[in-house]
């Protein structure tokens, strides 16, 4: 029997089972954990912090001043405007207002740019490990994804590997970077290459950059500011992440005036306009001075190692995050190999929340299944506190045993 919509979207994210039961999202699971047991849930990468007050003030006194019915279907003119400088600001890479549509969040933007280029039997390259959207809506779409792997330690792409990957049927590769989960940033060499490999398959290049602005160690350098990509290319990035905001589900993407107005034509029939007082409120966050976003690189800087000397004090190999939220935990130095049942077993045992990376591929990617995925988007307070949780881990896992 041939699958409804909603059975290829749950399948592609791996969330249908062979009976054809409808799991929650691993991160719904643990999250649902984390309730139950009061445990700190590092599962999930949402801040358990506000950002910068100004962008708060901001969306407050929108409410106050009747920033509160439909807006322009582009976006709010002074986020369209804000964007704008945003890109020349930070980039030099010049825009108009023809060139920007602002979308809830980066997963429509996503979605929207992904169904309006699909067609069934197309083929979706994407870099593994990935956000599971990426694969529900190719599923949705009827489009078959295609994962590169990224192995550790140091999560770049192998050129050859994608030249390999792609056929005629490739219509999409999609370019995360600075990359969730694993943290990596891809380098400007292999962002020429992706670039190379685009152009021989007359694929479409689209990019998600919604960590744009939490890189610690390297310097995110958009495919938008190689020439090369211009035509082909549909960037997406969005303010939850920067301004710790996720709630507010404000993105935004810049391509050509023609593709935009070819996936506005999907994104209107989705969301239509969203988010009315939050986009500017968005648009003074972006404006705010470069001290203002220096303190946030720093601030998460100094949260990804709390975390990832508490996580190597409780025996876990953790692999360097460069940008993002997450951290990466291998625990096959304390004995245990799968991932998923230390997860699920993590609550209990020392009170703290994360997520099998192995939700993240395929269920063949073997060398990810002993790894967790740890936010460390939280306080510090949190964060120690999980430290300290966790050290007792090896312990409580060898207890069993004795």
């Amino acid at each position: 029997m041939e699958q409804a919509p909603w059975q290829r979207a749950a399948a592609g994210a791996g969330l249908l089972g062979a009976d054809g039961r409808l799991a929650p999202t691993i991160f719904a699971e643990m999250t649902a954990l984390a309730t139950q047991t009061s445990a700190l849930n590092l599962g999930q990468g949402f801040p358990d912090e506000d950002g910068p007050r100004a962008v708060l003030d901001a969306a407050k006194h929108a409410i106050d001043h009747g920033r509160n019915q439909y807006g322009p279907a582009r976006g709010a003119p002074e986020l369209v405007d804000a964007i704008i400088e945003h890109q020349r600001r930070f980039y030099g890479i010049g825009l108009g207002r023809g060139d920007v549509l602002v979308t809830a969040g980066a997963t429509e933007a996503l979605a929207a740019t992904m169904l309006a280029y699909l067609n069934p039997g197309d083929e979706v390259i994407v870099f593994e490990p990935y956000y599971d959207a990426y694969a529900a809506v190719a599923a949705l779409a009827g489009a078959v994804l295609v994962p590169v792997p990224l192995a550790a330690p140091d999560f770049q792409p192998d050129i050859d590997r994608l030249q390999r990957a792609t056929t005629p049927r490739t219509k999409l590769i999609i370019v995360n970077s600075p990359h969730n989960p694993t943290g990596s940033v891809f380098t400007e060499e292999t962002m020429r290459h992706i670039i190379r490999v685009a152009e021989r398959r007359d694929a479409i290049i689209v990019t998600d950059e919604v960590y744009e602005h939490l890189v610690y160690d390297d310097q995110h350098v958009p495919l938008a500011s190689f020439d090369a990509a211009r035509e082909r290319l549909v960037s997406i990035s969005s303010a939850g992440k920067t301004f710790s905001v996720t709630g507010w589900k404000v993105g935004w993407i810049m391509s050509t005036p023609e593709r935009i107005a070819q996936i506005g034509a999907v994104k209107q029939y989705l969301t239509f306009v969203n988010g009315a007082p939050f986009q500017p409120a968005v648009a003074v966050g972006l404006r705010l001075p470069d001290e203002h976003f220096d303190t946030i690189v720093a601030s998460f800087a100094r949260k990804r190692d709390i975390l990832t000397r508490g996580l190597r004090k409780a025996g876990f190999t953790v692999h360097d995050a460069n940008a993002g939220y997450f951290v990466l935990a291998d625990a096959a130095p304390l004995g245990i190999e799968d991932a998923t049942a230390l997860a699920r077993r993590l609550p209990e045992l020392v009170g703290v929340v994360g997520v099998p990376l192995s939700a993240l591929a395929r269920p063949s990617r073997r060398d990810l299944r002993s790894t967790l995925r740890f936010a460390f988007c939280k306080s510090d307070d949190t964060l120690h506190e999980a430290s300290s949780r966790l050290a007792g881990l090896k312990d409580a896992v060898l207890e069993p045993a004795r």
